[in-house]
């Protein structure tokens, strides 16, 4: 099911220690993630729905530095910020970002990186856990959320997606739409929660080459 993340759930949901049933500590994101999310805005929307998105956001008029490392509460306040002001769900906004992260982090300096990991989609998702090793070479205090491939066929896969911060299963579907338009295919991906010893977002992803 495609799942619809409440503001609420976005902005307050607790993450997860799988291993030990409590919360998690997690280590801050880069500042290159709120950058994509400025670029995103400013590109889609102007500079003043930026800024008063920025506001709405309770940030300083500064700009993020991509290396630094920021609380999550930062980005996940910038999405609360951004639904809000642009009347779309959070998972719309989130969605919206994956896409554009993709041809971001190509057009950032990472492109050769990207291209060492598949020439085609399904290649590409299975070294996803391996890109990020090699991206926290750059990023050491980076924590990734890991993936794993399984039922491969011609034209599906699934794909489940580990992560301790909530509510980013929207981003993932917006990735893999971005990894589409990278390999020149349609992708659509259907989602659930996977509850138990280790919980997850388990996804059913299908593509076809374009024309």
């Amino acid at each position: 099911m495609r799942l619809r993340v409440g503001l609420h759930e976005v902005r307050a949901a607790p993450a997860r220690d799988s291993a030990r049933g409590g919360a998690a500590t997690l280590t801050p994101m880069y500042g290159l993630i709120n950058k994509a999310v400025e670029g995103l805005v400013r590109s889609k929307f102007g500079d003043a729905t930026w800024d008063r998105i920025r506001a709405r956001a309770g940030l300083p008029d500064e700009p993020f530095i991509g290396m630094e490392q920021y609380p999550d509460k930062t980005t996940y306040d910038l999405v609360g910020a951004a639904s809000a002001e642009l009347g779309a769900p959070a998972a719309a906004i989130l969605e919206e970002f994956g896409v554009y992260w993709v041809k971001y982090t190509a057009e950032a300096g990472y492109g050769e990186l990207m291209k060492t990991a598949g020439r085609t989609l399904p290649e590409f998702l299975r070294n996803l856990d391996q890109l990020h090793t090699r991206v926290k070479l750059s990023f050491p205090h980076l924590a990734p959320p890991s993936f794993a491939v399984s039922d491969e066929t011609a034209s599906s896969l699934v794909l489940r997606y580990y992560s301790d911060r909530p509510g980013l299963a929207p981003l993932v579907v917006g990735l893999l739409r971005g990894l589409g338009d990278r390999f020149n295919a349609d992708v659509s991906a259907r989602f659930e929660r996977v509850e138990g010893e280790r919980p997850h977002d388990r996804f059913l992803v299908e593509w076809s080459a374009r024309a």
